[in-house]
């Protein structure tokens, strides 16, 4: 029994050498989806999905997220509009791009240095493209998770509500559906106590960041290129670089 163990899975080592298995294949072709059908996403579904959630790791297993569904078209518009105003809000005071304002870049360089990845580039550029209303913030999608997080968590709460989300998206991509992960709507949050108290959310728990859920449309999965990033290996007493 021992040796046939053995060959069965020598055989499958050798077939992973030219094959990629499901899970990895999951991985690889999910991609995020910025346009959705109306149809609303089954219920069960997405219980699959907050399941996958809940089982994911976490630091001493406290479980430090709390998951809101919203399903509501009106919740998420209104949640969309104060998300919306305040990137008007934060466009009209940090936006130095735009004629006429460039008096205002040495201010915003500095808050730059304080807020080094809220004022990154890209989410810097997409502020404006909301505002604008050139991009929306949950992209029409009808399903909206929002993830909660446990400032007394252990360790890294962001961490790992990041990756019970990434389960959810995960699982939500086996089952055919699309998904997006969408942090402008921490604005409306942190800045707005009116969604916190609609959705009752009090210390211990902070934003952490959000979902959204629906059928893609078109066939936006597939594998594409990335960014290679070198890797250093040590073995045998040996450091070597991998790509």
């Amino acid at each position: 029994m021992a040796l046939q163990r053995d060959m069965a899975r020598e055989e499958f080592v050798e077939r992973l050498k030219f094959e990629f298995t499901e899970t990895e294949k999951v991985i690889l072709q999910r991609r995020s989806v910025r346009l959705y059908k109306k149809e609303q996403v089954p219920e069960f579904m997405v219980k699959r999905m907050l399941e996958a959630g809940r089982f994911a790791p976490s630091a001493g297993n406290s479980q430090p997220w709390k998951f809101v569904v919203v399903r509501d078209p009106q919740l998420i518009d209104g949640m969309t509009k104060t998300t919306v105003d305040l990137c008007k809000f934060f466009r009209a005071t940090t936006d130095y791009t735009r004629p006429g304002f460039g008096w205002m870049r040495p201010s915003v360089k500095f808050f730059t240095r304080l807020l080094p990845n809220d004022l990154h580039p890209v989410p810097f550029g997409a502020v404006s493209l909301i505002a604008q209303g050139k991009l929306s913030v949950w992209h029409g999608a009808p399903t909206v998770i929002l993830i909660f997080k446990d400032v007394r968590g252990v360790s890294n709460p962001d961490l790992d509500c990041g990756i019970a989300g990434q389960n959810m998206v995960l699982a939500a991509h086996s089952m055919g559906l699309g998904t997006c992960w969408v942090g402008f709507a921490r604005t409306a949050f942190e800045y707005a106590a009116k969604w916190r108290r609609y959705f009752g959310i009090e210390f211990p728990f902070k934003f952490a960041n959000s979902l959204a859920v629906g059928w893609p449309k078109g066939k936006p999965d597939g594998m594409v290129e990335r960014q290679t990033h070198a890797v250093d290996w040590y073995e045998s007493g040996q450091r070597r670089t991998i790509y």
